[in-house]
């Protein structure tokens, strides 16, 4: 049976990182992206430049509509998805929750908590040995702000995130049994354009003196270590997190 990913979030970042490395360990991708189509067809072009098939889906993960379509589509073309990457996940410019209005708080939730949850919901019906399935592995990308809060910055954020990691374990036991691995990584500060979202593209050069490594990681540092907890060599690997922050 063929190897197929999903990774939401896929057109930049870790979430490119994860689809060359992907294509590179015989996985059929789908690159998953909101707005940015000109960024997926790039790493769909490059995926294919490696061998692999790879198909680029806009949706938007806080839409149950989208979710449904976007793993249908994946079906007909690529066939039954044997792993997930819940990388899609989004934050706002910096602020005090104390100015923090609902809107933010249900844009940041519903991406990176609900969507999580739809994706893992239709991955699983179609991995899982109960529904027919031959199994397969999910790993979440929380954040090392889910053991630190990111006060006066992105608590919003960083509860998400919290959210995520809880979320992996229970679902890891929920799942266990029907040959469904649960996982999470934990990147700290990596270069990617993320930052410039919250209002400071050059934060890595700020906070680097802060982390024990004195440098920033790599998006490919963070990818490395998702293909590892999908690959058979974590196949005794439930309910874990890596974390990848540099020791911070």
């Amino acid at each position: 049976m063929e190897k197929v990913i999903i990774i939401t979030g896929g057109s930049r970042g870790i979430g490119a990182a994860t689809a060359y490395l992907a294509a590179e360990g015989g996985y059929a991708v789908c690159v998953n992206y909101l707005h940015n189509q000109e960024a997926a067809k790039k790493v769909v072009d490059e995926v294919e430049q490696l061998g692999s098939k790879a198909i680029a889906v806009s949706a938007d993960v806080a839409s149950e509509t989208d979710v449904i379509a976007l793993f249908n589509k994946v079906d007909e073309q690529l066939g039954t998805v044997t792993a997930l990457v819940n990388n899609a996940g989004i934050l706002e410019q910096q602020m005090w929750v104390e100015n923090m209005d609902a809107a933010r708080l249900h844009r940041i939730f519903a991406t990176n908590i609900i969507g999580s949850f739809l994706c893992a919901r239709e991955a699983i019906k179609r991995m899982s040995t109960k529904h027919g399935g031959v199994g397969g592995a999910i790993v979440n990308v929380s954040s090392g702000a889910s053991r630190l809060g990111s006060p006066g910055e992105y608590v919003d954020y960083a509860a998400s995130k919290g959210a995520i990691d809880t979320m992996t374990i229970g679902l890891a036991k929920e799942v266990a049994e029907v040959g469904i691995r649960v996982n999470a990584v934990r990147p700290g500060f990596i270069d990617t354009d993320i930052h410039a979202s919250g209002g400071e593209p050059n934060r890595i050069e700020k906070v680097k003196e802060f982390i024990p490594m004195k440098r920033g990681g790599q998006a490919i540092e963070v990818a490395k270590a998702i293909l590892w907890l999908l690959s058979d060599e974590a196949s005794y690997t439930t309910g874990s997190f890596i974390d990848v922050t540099g020791g911070k």
